[in-house]
Parts: structure tokens; C-alpha cells; sequence
């Protein structure tokens, strides 16, 4: 594969344009440009750059466990300094309204959203019924909010993350959309754009069941754990609708209870958590999810401590 294909490739998955691919590599849009039409070639320390990040996008990249371990480690360190972070969030509004204001607009936009961010936050903060966008998406939005709040109360009273929960946030999230909201599905589903098969509606809730207590099983590391559960979670598709979001509620859930700050997956990141997503579930390779994990949880962060 030469350098024009890998490029192109590179371009699809990210969504970014030529001029913003140079400046990632560093050079003119002329020379870039070069590069595209097979006029030039890249020195070779920019050839490796350019070798690595298509790796690192279609999935293929190896990623060292001393890497990942370093990664971990700092976060965990980095949680030291908030010595609860549910009681932070919740006692903080405009920390709890920012989270809240990413966490749905990045999650709904994920799934197909057409609201900016700057829409979100009117329907969350200001009540305002926007006329150019559908009710559905507005609606989805509001409870997704409450969703969050739920959750974050339902932590901060130190109750188990179990089916219940599960199910409780998932009648939250499709309430006025979805007639069975907080029921598991009762037909089959298959998962669009993935290759991935979901789970048989009458095992859904004998893998739910063990899903749930692999939750609570404290061996490993958190971001480990949070991969495993929510590729697992994918997977099973326990509902007709609302599968990413409550399964990235759920991840949330879990690193809130070991004291980790939210992980804020952006959608503009979106075809590369598929990618790491789907090389969790297919090669049972979680290493591309959990680093990937460790960067939104950065972001998480970045909002508690007010940076962002």
C-alpha cells in the first residue's frame, strides 16, 4: 500500500481535511498536497509517523502493556487529588452541568444526533424547544440529562450498579420514545455498520444477569474492566434502541465508583471507538479500547479540574 492510499484511508476515518492532516504532520499544504499526488515522498521519520497513525486508525497498532500501564497509573494518581469525585460533581453545578452538557451532546451525536452542542445546552439549561429539530432529538437529550442525574444520585448514595440500574436508566433515556423503555428486547437486532452478532433475545437476560456480576468482580485494573463490560455490553444489544448510550452510562457508572472522572467520548473520535470497539469484540483485543479509554477519562478530568 503506498502512501496516497494510506493517506486517503487516514482522511476517511478521521473526517479531517488535507490542510488539517498537514498540520498534524508538520508541513505546508503544498507539500503535503505533494505527497497526495505521488509528486514527492515524505522524509522517512514522517513516513513512519504516517505508518503508525494508519495503524493506529484502522486498528492494526499494537500497543505495549508498559504503555498502557504507565497511562493507567497516572490517572489513578491524578484521582488522588479528588478524593471523591461523585460528592465533587454533584456538589459543583457548573461542573455537573458541563458534564452533563458533554456527556449528552458527544453520546446523542454518537448515535445520530443532528443538535450542535450550542443546541444541547439551550434544551438542557434553558428549556427552549428549538423548531428546526425534531422533538425526538430534543427529548432524547432532556432525558439523557436526567439520566445522568439519576445516576449520579443513585452512586452518591452508595447503592450497587446492577440490572436494575441498568434498566431504571434505560426507562429514563427512552421514556416518550420507545413503548417497551426499560425492558429488555424481545426480537432480534443487528448491529448497523458492524459485523458483530448481537445476542439471541431470550439469552439477553441470562448474559445480562452475568454481565452485571462480572461488574462488581474487582480483579484488574478499572479502564480493563470498563472495556471488557462495555464491549461485552454492546455485544448482548439488550434494547431495541439506546444500546450506546446506556452502555457508555454504564461505563461511567463503573469509573465513578472506583473514582475515576468520566470518560467523555467525542464524537468527532466516533469511527475510531467503532474501530477499537469492534477489535475488542472480534479479536478479543481490548489494548486499542482501554488507550482510547484512558484519553476520555483525560477529558473527564480536564472538566473536573475546570480546564475545559
Amino acid at each position: 500500500m503506498n502512501i496516497r492510499e494510506k493517506l486517503a484511508i487516514i482522511q476517511k476515518i478521521s473526517g479531517l481535511t488535507q490542510t488539517q492532516l498537514s498540520q498534524k504532520f508538520g508541513v505546508s499544504f503544498v507539500a503535503f498536497n505533494n505527497w497526495w499526488t505521488g509528486k514527492s515522498r515524505p522524509h522517512p521519520k514522517t513516513q513512519a509517523a504516517i505508518d503508525e497513525l494508519y495503524l493506529e486508525f484502522t486498528g492494526q497498532k499494537i500497543i505495549p502493556e508498559k504503555y498502557l500501564t504507565a497511562k493507567k497509573t497516572l490517572l489513578v494518581s491524578q484521582a488522588k487529588k479528588h478524593p471523591n469525585i461523585i460528592r465533587e460533581i454533584a456538589g459543583n453545578q457548573d461542573i455537573n452541568d458541563q458534564l452533563a452538557l458533554k456527556l449528552t451532546y458527544h453520546s446523542n451525536s454518537i448515535e445520530g444526533s443532528s443538535m450542535t452542542e450550542n443546541d444541547t445546552a439551550a434544551v438542557l439549561f434553558r428549556n427552549l424547544a428549538l423548531p428546526n429539530k425534531s422533538l425526538t432529538e430534543q427529548l432524547e437529550a432532556k432525558n439523557h440529562q436526567t439520566a445522568w442525574q439519576y445516576l449520579l444520585g443513585h452512586l452518591a448514595a452508595k447503592k450497587e450498579i446492577d440490572e436494575n440500574l441498568v434498566l431504571k436508566l434505560h426507562g429514563i433515556l427512552m421514556n416518550g420514545i420507545l413503548a417497551d423503555a426499560g425492558f429488555y428486547r424481545r426480537h432480534g437486532v443487528r448491529i448497523v455498520g458492524s459485523n458483530v452478532p448481537t445476542a439471541n433475545y431470550i439469552k439477553v437476560p441470562e448474559l445480562m444477569d452475568k454481565l452485571m456480576k462480572a461488574v462488581k468482580n474487582k480483579s484488574g485494573d478499572i479502564i480493563d474492566r470498563a472495556a471488557e463490560i462495555h464491549s461485552r455490553f454492546e455485544q448482548i444489544h439488550p434494547f431495541p434502541d439506546g444500546n450506546g448510550r446506556i452502555g457508555r452510562l454504564l461505563i461511567q457508572a463503573m469509573l465513578l465508583k472506583d473514582n475515576l472522572a468520566p470518560a467523555v467520548i467525542r464524537q468527532e473520535k466516533k469511527k475510531l471507538y467503532y474501530i477499537y470497539l469492534n477489535k475488542a469484540q472480534i479479536k478479543d483485543d481490548y489494548s486499542q479500547l482501554q488507550d482510547f479509554f484512558c484519553d476520555a477519562v483525560e477529558e473527564g478530568f480536564a472538566i473536573l479540574e475546570r480546564k475545559d
